[in-house]
């Protein structure tokens, strides 16, 4: 997602210009890796590898969103917010790190460079993922003297969307499973971070998460399958990791149950369910907005019909 984004509001035909979410996001993510003290004897590797893994990012797609659902409901708690962002953003650099190992995807290569395994060893590379999981949920619970029982709940959802059954340990054990339910395995692999998102937005402006639960879903089900389409339709270079990774490892994936052209049906399906599925709040024009921008964006232009 752009640093900014621009949305247009029929009224008067007038731009509104949503607030910059980035510069929040890279802030909150920083602290909660943290900038420690020279005088602090600790592991360089480890260290240098933790902040190779999460610096520079990718496009920080789901703080964005946890942010943006937390604006739409009044962001009444930014400092709550922030800190759930980052906890967020670092769960989700954590399951990269582990998902690029060689007991599972054996990648090369993230986001246009060498993998953490790769750079600096197996053994670091699990060290790093455990150490932003363990830590991420320590950055909310710093957080909580602002108000003790949201910060909880938070820490309760974030939980339950990298754990099991509904979190993303049971998304990649689906891939050992010789019969899987495509849509299980779309839900926790890569739309239970999504739902932690708007559910989590929503929590840490003070309102009920569960009505959130279903946009969290359509766009992590989307995400799921544009990456399968993209898999499939563009190289390396133009998505910064190896492609045909999904028949490579015999993994279960969009195109092979719908084939290219039904996937992209598939995804304008869910992506227009989801626009429509945005719970009443005070910013719900705006946020329908960023989530159509961000839909379009899902695809290059010449294999996606932009959403309306």
């Amino acid at each position: 997602m752009s640093s900014i984004i621009y949305t247009y509001v029929n009224n008067n035909c007038h731009y509104w210009r949503i607030a910059v979410l980035d510069k929040r996001i890279e802030a909150a993510v920083r602290r909660g890796v943290g900038v420690f003290d020279e005088k602090l004897s600790i592991p360089q590797k480890l260290d240098g590898a933790i902040q190779y893994s999460v610096f520079p990012g990718g496009a920080r797609i789901r703080p964005t969103i946890l942010l943006s659902v937390a604006v739409a409901c009044g962001d009444d708690n930014p400092s709550l917010a922030d800190a759930s962002a980052a906890a967020l953003e670092m769960i989700h650099c954590a399951s990269l790190v582990h998902d690029d190992l060689p007991c599972f995807d054996n990648a090369e290569t993230r986001r246009g460079k060498p993998s953490v395994h790769n750079k600096y060893g197996e053994s670091t590379a699990v060290l790093v993922g455990d150490s932003l999981i363990a830590n991420a949920f320590g950055v909310i619970a710093k957080a909580s003297n602002s108000d003790a029982i949201r910060a909880a709940k938070l820490i309760e959802l974030l939980s339950k969307y990298t754990g099991f059954p509904k979190g993303i340990c049971a998304g990649q054990a689906w891939e050992a499973e010789k019969s899987v339910d495509l849509s299980a395995y779309h839900q926790t692999k890569t739309g239970a971070l999504f739902i932690a998102a708007t559910q989590m937005g929503a929590a840490s402006a003070g309102h009920d998460p569960e009505p959130w639960f279903e946009l969290g879903a359509r766009i992590g089900e989307a995400f799921q399958v544009a990456d399968d389409l993209l898999d499939v339709l563009c190289s390396e270079d133009e998505t910064g990791k190896p492609s045909g990774q999904d028949v490579t490892n015999q993994r279960p994936n969009a195109v092979s149950e719908y084939g290219i052209n039904g996937a992209k049906q598939k995804l304008r399906d869910i992506l227009g369910g989801a626009i429509a599925s945005i719970p009443s709040c005070p910013g719900e024009a705006r946020l329908a907005e960023i989530v159509k921008l961000q839909s379009n964006r899902l695809l290059p232009k010449e294999h996606m019909k932009p959403v309306a």
